[in-house]
């Protein structure tokens, strides 16, 4: 049976979570503004950027954890602000390949330019160990999560 102390800690942990992550999307659209970017947008074009090779949307949305229509509509966004393009997918005629473009490119390196400076900021006062202490309570949460346990209340699906 789980500890009633850890369901009540983790209870708080994720309302901390949800706030801290409504003012982090606050912060990052402030961050990005500048280069006509949100986070949101800002997201797609890291997971993009960091890709080992060019993905398909449905590819990068599930790497996310988010919805395919969801990415869809930010990568058409990200399309119509010149950052990313579509290229042809060997292995999918129709799935086609996202991509940085050169002013994708520039953007994610004025990015870096600012990010640094800000992430120096908010790491204040911490110290690296705590960072992966909480790094690996969120990774099993996840990775929970992805499981589907928890979706019910009693860990069936």
């Amino acid at each position: 049976m789980k500890s009633d102390d850890a369901s009540t800690a983790l209870s708080a942990l994720f309302l901390d979570i949800f706030r801290a992550n409504a003012r982090l999307t606050m912060a990052g659209d402030q961050l990005v503004s500048p280069l006509g970017l949100t986070s949101a947008r800002w997201q797609i074009l890291g997971a993009v950027a960091m890709a080992p090779a060019p993905q398909p949307v449905a590819h990068i949305a599930r790497d996310m954890g988010s919805t395919r229509q969801g990415v869809q509509r930010l990568v058409n966004e990200l399309l119509d602000g010149g950052f990313v393009e579509l290229r042809e997918n060997p292995h999918h005629r129709r799935a086609k390949l996202v991509c940085l473009t050169a002013k994708g490119r520039q953007a994610m390196d004025e990015i870096g330019k600012v990010q640094r400076p800000w992430v120096d900021g908010l790491a204040e006062g911490l110290d690296a160990p705590k960072i992966a202490v909480a790094a690996a309570v969120l990774e099993h949460l996840k990775r929970k999560l992805e499981e589907g346990i928890g979706a019910t209340g009693d860990g069936s699906e």
